[in-house]
């Protein structure tokens, strides 16, 4: 098993042996579904018997204490919860969430007018920022927040350590549990990162919900959950981590996918003025694109698509599915207990279904109207144009919200600004990105890399700084939270 983009190597077996193919991990068996078809035939179709997880000790058990949504078994706990977030985050509900992601958008753009050199700051608040609203009540507004540090570092370490070779160990021969923790130093470490992890969690489930006995509480996800919590009876702790996990999903997946997006455009300029153009032809230039010009921006639905296939952030599916029950397909035995990889890159990579498949080309989807869910839900596998957000039962709740973030991200983005490679300071020549470079873990990204924005014109870089300027008469001058005024008037909550 490789210690370093194990996705490149799950791609190499999966040319090798096909699109279905096993891996004898100690005691364990792991089975790589390396195509849209096996992922429709058992993930989706078979959702019943595929929507458990297997056995993670290190991840859930020490790293999570047994807590974390993501990683939980098909338990009647995780149903109960899941129920609760769809209905909380389906598409209907989604709509009341779109001021707050045209609040943070537009503070994204003025940030990135200000800083062009820390774009991936900025773009993680504004995810992060959107996420923490939605979920708790209150605003992420700044990028030097120290939790926002904390969530993105620790989950970074957190997935990485879940990811290593002696959690595999760990996992397919469970007897090496017993060993005393300086033998192993993952468990250590795990049980570390547990508690500066439940702190954070659990201390903003607690502040969101303070704020019902308070009076000060804003409607939100957290509210919500503490009533649901109020009569099943559930724990501060798991309310903590169901919340944490909407967090992590929230902020990580929108965060990496449009700096992903940022470089291809560095990588693919000829992409990039062609979006310009669309935009230019539907928009103009004295507005910023809104959530109504979506069915007219055809293009740009594109590099959505595009983005969400050239550089997936779950690039091997984030956390195995695993099966209930002995299963058969295509001749083969598929054991009860057996882990499921949904092997996205293998997928998105593959040259017969999309051609050239390291260029980013956004015209793949030229004909595709549906939105992301839709895709999702089509019976026919072929017309799936992303597997980012999972499959089946485990599918993520948020996609709705997300491919709102994405569209108003990538829309702006081209609307107000260029983006060019960033020239070596003594030589002049361009300093080009490899897209090949990623970070390690269940969400993958680019790692940070030089950039060159420059607003499109004065009168953008003008409009931006207005809307910016209009849309803090929304927040308290402090705190920069919503003003109870703006709150009711305009998210009518």
């Amino acid at each position: 098993m490789p210690t370093h983009d194990a996705h490149k190597q799950f791609q190499k077996w999966a040319e090798e042996y096909g699109p279905v193919y096993s891996l004898i991990l100690g005691t364990k068996t792991l089975i790589v579904l390396s195509s849209a078809e096996a992922v429709k035939d058992l993930l989706d179709k078979r959702s019943a018997i595929y929507s458990d997880r297997p056995e993670m000790y290190i991840g859930q058990d020490l790293g999570s204490g047994g807590l974390r949504l993501l990683m939980m078994g098909y338990t009647p706990t995780w149903r109960s919860i899941r129920k609760l977030v769809h209905g909380l985050l389906n598409v209907t509900a989604a709509t009341r969430y779109l001021p707050y992601q045209m609040l943070e958008n537009k503070q994204m753009l003025y940030e990135i007018l200000q800083k062009p050199d820390d774009v991936q700051h900025h773009i993680r608040r504004y995810a992060n920022s959107l996420t923490t609203t939605m979920t708790f009540g209150w605003r992420t507004p700044s990028e030097n927040d120290p939790q926002l540090r904390q969530l993105f570092h620790g989950f970074e370490e957190f997935t990485a350590l879940a990811m290593t070779g002696t959690s595999a160990m760990l996992d397919s021969f469970p007897l090496l549990r017993r060993l005393p923790d300086f033998l192993l130093p993952t468990a250590k470490k795990a049980r570390s990162l547990h508690k500066i992890e439940r702190q954070l969690y659990v201390g903003h489930w607690l502040k969101a919900k303070q704020g019902l006995t308070d009076g000060t509480a804003h409607p939100s996800f957290s509210v919500d959950m503490a009533k649901f919590q109020e009569k099943e009876g559930f724990s501060d702790p798991l309310a903590g981590y169901t919340t944490g996990t909407l967090l992590e999903a929230g902020s990580g997946t929108t965060s990496d996918t449009l700096y992903a997006f940022v470089q291809a455009m560095i990588l693919f300029p000829d992409v990039q003025r062609k979006a310009q153009k669309e935009i230019n032809s539907v928009v103009g230039d004295k507005r910023l694109p809104v959530m109504e010009d979506y069915p007219n921006l055809g293009y740009i639905r594109g590099c959505i698509k595009e983005s969400l296939r050239w550089m997936p952030t779950t690039i091997l599916g984030a956390v195995p599915h695993a099966t209930t029950q002995d299963d058969h397909y295509m001749g083969y035995l598929i054991p009860k207990g057996a882990g499921v990889m949904n092997n996205v890159w293998s997928i998105n990579m593959n040259a017969d279904r999309y051609p050239k498949p390291r260029e980013f080309n956004p015209d793949r989807y030229a004909n595709d109207s549906q939105s992301l869910f839709e895709s999702a839900l089509n019976p026919d596998p072929s017309k799936r144009d992303n597997l980012t957000f999972g499959a089946g039962r485990r599918i993520c709740p948020g996609i709705h919200i997300a491919e709102r973030s994405l569209f108003l991200g990538i829309s702006r983005l081209l609307w107000a600004f260029e983006f060019a490679p960033a020239l070596d300071p003594k030589t002049k020549e361009p300093i080009w990105p490899d897209p090949e470079k990623l970070t390690q873990g269940f969400d993958c990204g680019p790692i940070p890399f030089l950039t060159h924005i420059t607003p499109r014109s004065e009168g953008r870089a003008a409009l931006v700084r207005k809307e910016w300027q209009q849309a803090q008469t929304l927040l308290d001058p402090i705190t920069k939270q919503w003003n109870e005024a703006a709150r009711r008037e305009v998210i009518g909550m």
